[in-house]
């Protein structure tokens, strides 16, 4: 049994993947700016994958590129010379999808293991094997598949075939995205990294003899969402990942913020943790459960991982839940406990705080003394990007975070 899973998180830029690192990712998924899943995401462009793969290694962390796109032919030019610069930079896998793209990676980047992608919606041992026989390092699985199911794949591949598989995160409605309905409705192709999510949109029903007016085909007062899914999250299920037989726990959201990153990132990783030092005792810190609580996030569910369960993966509206909201992100701190933080959200004098710090539960505390850059102690910060100066009784990590509730409207 496999008790060490490597906790691989999303980087949608360089600021996403230094916080993904630093809240303790083993490695990360990236995407330079062409060729991947995510056209709405920053991404690196070929300096910054260079300069970002440099990064990670200097602190013993893998970068996977992703390059799971479905080209067309108008893509495939420049393919080969953009494999030879990931091979050339250094990239530790490519994650893949397309059999032309994979040709052409065994021949312009032959050193770069490859990882299929979930894109290829790998749903048995048969499949995952047909990769293994082509060279794939790795599968990472659709999301549609169970426990036991997942089990079943790992006692049939060989061992030396890496499983990767979702563990929390955003769901698609479509098997593991391989989804028409954004390209049909808005010209903007999902299998190009560039979907609109018209799954998450509101629907009505129009009679065409009488246009403008609009029916809601409704099962309550929020309106008809009709392939809308919850967010998954399977941070108290470690102990049953692990059994299944998964080698890497994926985090998506390479369109998230740096905050979800190192949130996210740092609840798992604690997770994680508790688990490898004590399998026999593992239980759930309780710190790790309330963290995925504070990040922006539709109602949670566990997928499909234990089968169809009674209140089912759909989600009645497309609102997001988000009881907290960053209040500063770092732009200084220091071992002996002076922090500034640029201002994100405004902050009153006397208001709770939390400051959350990589391998640490979150510090509560209520915010006095704070002061400007001209060392004026205000009852009111709520200019953007102001510098706001804290002192702790303790070291604060470079990068640190502080957050609070959020406010309700009055």
């Amino acid at each position: 049994m496999n008790k060490y899973p490597e906790l691989l998180a999303p980087a949608g830029d360089l600021e996403k993947m230094r916080f993904a690192i630093a809240y303790g990712a083993d490695a990360v998924y990236l995407a330079g700016q062409r060729f991947g899943m995510r056209a709405a995401a920053a991404n690196f462009d070929d300096k910054a994958l260079r300069e970002g793969i440099a990064y990670a290694h200097a602190r013993g962390v893998k970068c996977y590129i992703t390059v799971n796109i479905m080209p067309s032919c108008c893509d495939l030019p420049a393919l080969p010379a953009y494999l030879e610069l990931l091979q050339d930079a250094g990239a530790d896998a490519l994650i893949v999808a397309d059999v032309g793209v994979i040709r052409l990676a065994q021949k312009y980047a032959p050193k770069v293991p490859l990882h299929i992608s979930t894109q290829t919606s790998i749903l048995n041992y048969e499949a995952a094997n047909f990769w293994a026989d082509l060279g794939a390092e790795r599968v990472v699985l659709a999301r549609e598949l169970s426990l036991d199911e997942i089990a079943e794949i790992r006692a049939k591949t060989p061992k030396t075939l890496e499983i990767e598989a979702f563990v929390h995160g955003a769901m698609c409605i479509s098997y593991s995205g391989r989804c028409l309905i954004s390209q049909y409705m808005t010209g903007r192709d999902a299998n190009h990294g560039a979907c609109a999510q018209p799954c998450r949109w509101n629907y009505a029903l129009m009679e065409e003899q009488r246009p403008g007016e609009f029916f809601p085909v409704e099962e309550d007062v929020r309106g008809t969402y009709l392939y809308n899914s919850k967010d998954m999250c399977m941070i108290e299920h470690i102990p049953e990942l692990v059994r299944a037989g998964i080698d890497s726990f994926k985090i998506e959201g390479r369109n998230k913020t740096a905050y979800y990153a190192a949130c996210v990132t740092g609840a798992y990783r604690a997770a994680i943790d508790a688990y490898r030092s004590d399998p026999a005792q593992y239980k759930l810190p309780q710190f790790c459960r309330d963290e995925v609580d504070k990040v922006s996030h539709r109602e949670y569910y566990t997928g499909f991982y234990f089968g169809n369960q009674e209140n089912g993966q759909h989600y009645g509206d497309s609102q997001y839940i988000r009881e907290y909201e960053v209040a500063g992100m770092p732009v200084e701190c220091d071992a002996e406990g002076h922090a500034v933080f640029a201002l994100k959200n405004r902050m009153f004098d006397g208001e709770e705080l939390e400051l959350l710090q990589p391998g640490q539960p979150p510090y509560v505390f209520r915010a006095h003394g704070m002061v400007n850059d001209e060392g004026e102690a205000l009852a009111l910060f709520n200019v953007p990007q102001m510098h706001v100066h804290f002192e702790f009784p303790f070291p604060v990590d470079p990068y640190a975070i502080l957050r609070k509730k959020k406010e309700r409207p009055s």
